[in-house]
């Protein structure tokens, strides 16, 4: 294990939205400093950071100069281009791994990856045209859902198939932008959970319990803990997670989204190299958040605890559910969190609340 980091060192932090934001609050909370590499000037990171670099994630400039003012570098999404997380670690530890953005970056490296540490997935394919498409729906009796395999997110870069095994799936490919894709069967769940991890530089791992997710239009609306699930269900959701980190020397905050099937089993859906949506009930219902819980483990810090003291709900407020604040402020027991976004947009996350429930 390193030596933590020194009280006043800065942490950089490519992206500017409102996970590295929140990134940046628990940084200042522990006595660090942020700079944030974001494109875009008006970014919600860019309220409460120390400084902004104004450039391309892939701007080499920009990385080289991000690698001279921080003492670690982090980011806040999954996209962030392999290249330049590579560049960067040439000269500053950068966490998690280059690796980890490798696998989570490609669904099909990610499932491969997946299946091969003993984690089971939904069944899948990879396509690269119609033909391919095709084949694929006839071994999955003609349904299951097509995606690209890099960057989709919130229910984007998808197509669903019912029962298409007579055809009516020409130019699908093509209506994807003709890039390498991937199809998956599709899982009978009963419902979706997730588990938020963290590894520290000395290997240590905390697991937060798990939350039970629910989706409107592909983006998340709604996080509950406790799950609606067996102990015996969490249990193997955390140790999941515990397996992926460790296979991947892994180093901050992972999430992990799983489908529960009808005897308890798991199949996992995806992962985030990341702090992660479904674990912002933390910041109200634990000591440590998962955004404190992340800076901890960057900065050679110790993990903190991760058990909750209290049950909760979050939501998402999306688009003019913003309009509800001044409502939920007027509640007990709410704790509101906005993210500095001057335009309510459809489908765009505004900020989060989180109702607190006494623990059972």
């Amino acid at each position: 294990m390193s030596a933590p980091l020194p009280l006043g060192a800065t942490i950089g932090i490519i992206g500017g939205g409102q996970l590295g934001r929140m990134l940046a609050m628990a940084a200042a909370r522990l006595g660090y400093q942020t700079v944030i590499l974001e494109p875009q000037a008006d970014c919600p990171a860019a309220q409460v950071a120390n400084r902004q670099i104004v450039a391309a994630y892939d701007d080499p400039a920009a990385l080289d100069e991000l690698a001279r003012a921080s003492a670690v570098v982090t980011y806040e999404f999954e996209n962030v281009p392999v290249a330049a997380a590579e560049r960067l670690a040439g000269s500053v530890a950068v966490y998690p791994p280059a690796r980890a953005l490798e696998v989570a970056q490609d669904r099909l490296v990610e499932k491969t990856f997946l299946n091969g540490i003993g984690i089971s997935t939904a069944h899948f394919l990879p396509v690269e045209n119609d033909q391919d498409l095709a084949a694929a729906l006839h071994a999955f009796d003609g349904s299951g859902v097509l995606k690209t395999r890099r960057m989709g997110y919130d229910g984007k870069g998808q197509m669903v198939f019912r029962n298409m095994t007579t055809g009516g799936f020409d130019g699908a490919c093509a209506s994807l932008g003709n890039v390498p894709l991937i199809l998956e069967s599709f899982v009978a769940f009963e419902r979706e959970i997730s588990v938020i991890a963290a590894r520290g530089t000395d290997g240590s791992i905390a697991a937060f319990d798990p939350a039970e997710n629910v989706h409107s239009n592909g983006i998340l609306a709604s996080s509950t803990v406790p799950a609606a699930i067996s102990e015996e269900t969490a249990h193997a959701a955390r140790e999941a997670a515990r397996r992926i980190v460790a296979a991947l020397d892994y180093v901050g905050v992972i999430g992990v989204e799983f489908f529960v099937l009808a005897d308890g089993s798991l199949i996992a859906n995806e992962m985030a190299p990341r702090v992660h949506n479904s674990g912002h009930w933390t910041e109200a219902a634990c000591v440590v958040s998962q955004f404190e819980q992340h800076i901890r483990a960057v900065a050679g810090l110790p993990l903190g605890d991760a058990n909750r003291h209290s049950d909760c709900v979050m939501e998402n407020l999306i688009g003019d559910d913003i309009a509800k604040v001044p409502a939920l402020l007027a509640q007990p027991d709410v704790a509101v969190h906005l993210y500095g976004k001057a335009e309510a947009r459809p489908g765009r996350k505004m900020g989060h609340f989180t109702r607190i429930l006494p623990r059972h």
